[in-house]
């Protein structure tokens, strides 16, 4: 049975989404349709710029996307305790970067003076807006709607651009999430658009690396690596050893050796006990082999009794 999306993108079972939206209409999100001979490349940049941008409003970090021909990928954190720590002045800007607001909440950031019952009123505004802007759904709907919005003063039409709902995935530990961000990061070597994560256009990969070689920091939309401190919000992995093992992998991908994968494995893999077949597997098949909750069995075992389920969860021995 579908299930509300509210329900669905909780920070209450874990910080961590994996969503993928589709074009509907024969529609070429970028790149060149052979079926209109038209070029659409352009709007892999539209949706990468509208990815950061909402990410920087939202209290939610990009940890990885991949923009593909017909379809995209974004793996991201939810952060609502930043959202809760925002002034209500500060929620109204970050509200009204996107949309109008209300007449009210225009005449709050113009420091007007309002009457008790309005002010009662706004700050309800100020309530829904703040649950908004930590919302996954709210989010999705910000972007695609955009998105959708361009495409089709673009194409000269009307209707949907995109299916009518995203599809999302739970990444309930550590494992779950780092499998899934190498599948997402790892799309283009895998669909021979790229040979290298590293020059894959459009990806999260390739804009992490590319600031690590000018020496500057990532975009403030991207998520951070930090490591097993605890003390620090983001990644718990390092840098260095996801970059490595994301070169291991697209390696193997990009010649199609694997039955010839080298002896030694990147040191994150042991760390977390992934078996290197098994990994190959998650990373080229993430999304046929998991369904809305993605972890270990004694994770997603413990989602369903807390959401009270009936019937006994189908798990997956990969993770």
């Amino acid at each position: 049975m579908t299930q509300p999306r509210s329900t669905l993108g909780s920070p209450i079972d874990t910080p961590y989404y994996h969503c993928v939206s589709r074009c509907v209409r024969r529609a070429f999100l970028c790149g060149y349709d052979h079926y209109t001979e038209t070029d659409y490349e352009h709007r892999r940049q539209w949706l990468e710029s509208k990815l950061h941008h909402v990410a920087t409003v939202f209290s939610i970090k990009l940890c990885a996307y991949a923009v593909m021909s017909n379809h995209y990928h974004v793996v991201v954190h939810l952060r609502p305790d930043d959202a809760a720590h925002w002034s209500n002045r500060e929620v109204v800007q970050r509200w009204h970067t996107l949309f109008r607001g209300t007449y009210l909440s225009q005449c709050y950031i113009n420091r007007q003076t309002l009457l008790p019952a309005q002010t009662a009123v706004l700050y309800r505004d100020i309530q829904t807006w703040r649950e908004r802007l930590s919302s996954l759904s709210w989010f999705m709907k910000v972007v695609n709607e955009s998105i959708a919005r361009k495409a089709n003063v673009e194409d000269n039409c009307t209707g949907h651009f995109w299916e009518s709902r995203f599809k999302s995935q739970a990444l309930l530990d550590e494992r779950a999430l780092l499998a899934c961000m190498a599948y997402v990061d790892l799309n283009p070597v895998r669909a021979k658009m790229a040979d290298t994560p590293e020059t894959s256009e459009h990806t999260c990969i390739k804009a992490r690396v590319d600031a690590l070689k000018n020496q500057q920091k990532p975009n403030r939309s991207i998520e951070q690596f930090v490591g097993s401190n605890p003390e620090k919000k983001g990644l718990p992995y390092v840098l260095r050893d996801y970059l490595e093992l994301l070169d291991w992998t697209g390696r193997i991908l990009h010649e199609g050796k694997r039955g010839k994968i080298e002896s030694s494995m990147p040191p994150i893999l042991e760390r977390l006990t992934l078996d290197r077949d098994a990994w190959l597997i998650l990373t080229t098949q993430f999304e046929q082999q998991f369904g809305q909750w993605v972890g270990s069995e004694i994770m997603v075992r413990q989602v369903y009794s807390d959401r009270h389920y009936q019937r006994i969860p189908a798990t997956n021995s990969l993770l």
